[in-house]
């Protein structure tokens, strides 16, 4: 059997600390995966020049499957987001976020088990058609939805459902003011939903779903959306949960995939053993659904619940005093 091989883009801050210490635990739980690192963000700037690489576009090319760290875009004209780059390049259209509770984390709510399915290359969240005029007075920008797109995100988040035994989808919209690009894609979710019968079919209003998350969250179940909805409301469910240190994100195609962690590379505590990698491991445990090794993953998922639980060496933002190296460690004792 042909070794499996992943593109790890260790990132930029704390990218390093959280990538090193997921990689130990995907060794230790028996992955035999074989890494080609690659560089981006500042750490490729610095070293080649350029955000992102020829080279690291070519490994993730190549190997199909990439684990990433955070990645810090410079603030400012002339640079592009990476993340939105490499959904773009690789055509990753699905962008998957779940958040699940666990014990210990002191969050506000218990039992929370949702999944946002955001469409990951149209809508406003794009940057298409970025204009500022010289005198610096007026901006534009473009939204795009198409129906391919609408369909493709939304058959998605329905299959997801199917294949997970959730009974639920709600498509989140703001079809009643943005009637042509929020209307498509509520149009084309009304359809696809008909497809699924054992499934039951909601909608919501974007701003009404803000609210709801945060009076009634246990009401969703899978939420699909367009690009900057999801993007928003993927955070306020992470903060449901204990933040965004707590909430993995997966950028699915139809041949390629990148896994990573969904926050920022917080540059004041990096190199400090102060960071929680458990966005990144929680995302690793996503890779090793989409690679069908969903038993692995449940042990992953299964070690984390218990360290956390238990509060046996946590991080400083689970209520703990211990660093990403301790809290590493206890995640290994107990694999």
């Amino acid at each position: 059997m042909t070794q499996q091989r992943i593109t790890v883009i260790r990132g930029d801050g704390i990218g390093p600390d959280i990538i090193d210490a997921t990689t130990k635990i995907l060794d230790k739980v028996g992955c035999d995966f074989a890494y080609d690192y690659a560089d981006a963000g500042l750490v490729a700037l610095e070293e080649h020049g350029e955000l992102l690489p020829q080279e690291t576009l070519d490994l993730i090319a190549k190997n199909k499957v990439a684990l990433k760290g955070p990645l810090t875009t410079p603030v400012g004209e002339g640079f592009t987001s990476i993340n939105v780059s490499l959904r773009k390049q690789f055509k990753l259209y699905a962008n998957l976020r779940p958040v699940l509770s666990f014990k210990g984390t002191k969050a506000r709510y218990e039992d929370i088990d949702i999944i946002t399915v955001r469409e990951n290359t149209q809508g406003m969240y794009s940057g298409l058609g970025q204009v500022v005029s010289e005198d610096g007075n007026e901006a534009e920008a473009m939204s795009k939805i198409t129906r391919d797109g609408a369909e493709k995100i939304v058959t998605f988040a329905y299959e997801l459902a199917r294949r997970e035994g959730r009974k639920k989808v709600t498509a989140v919209h703001k079809a009643n003011i943005l009637k042509s690009t929020s209307g498509l894609f509520l149009k084309v979710a009304r359809e696809v939903g008909e497809r699924y019968p054992d499934i039951e079919s909601t909608e919501m209003i974007v701003d009404n779903t803000c609210m709801q998350l945060v009076m009634n969250p246990h009401q969703f179940d899978v939420i699909v959306t367009t690009n900057l909805f999801g993007d928003i409301l993927s955070d306020l469910c992470a903060g449901l949960v204990g933040g965004l240190g707590m909430a993995p994100g997966a950028n699915i195609g139809e041949d390629c995939a990148i896994f990573e962690a969904v926050h920022g590379s917080a540059p004041d505590i990096a190199g400090k053993n102060l960071a929680n990698p458990t966005s990144v491991i929680l995302a690793a445990a996503q890779m090793l659904e989409y690679l069908n090794m969903g038993d692995k993953a449940e042990k992953i998922r299964a070690a984390l619940k218990d360290v956390i639980e238990t509060g046996d060496r946590t991080t400083r933002d689970l209520g703990g005093e211990a660093g990403t190296t301790e809290f590493t460690q206890a995640l290994l004792d107990r694999l």
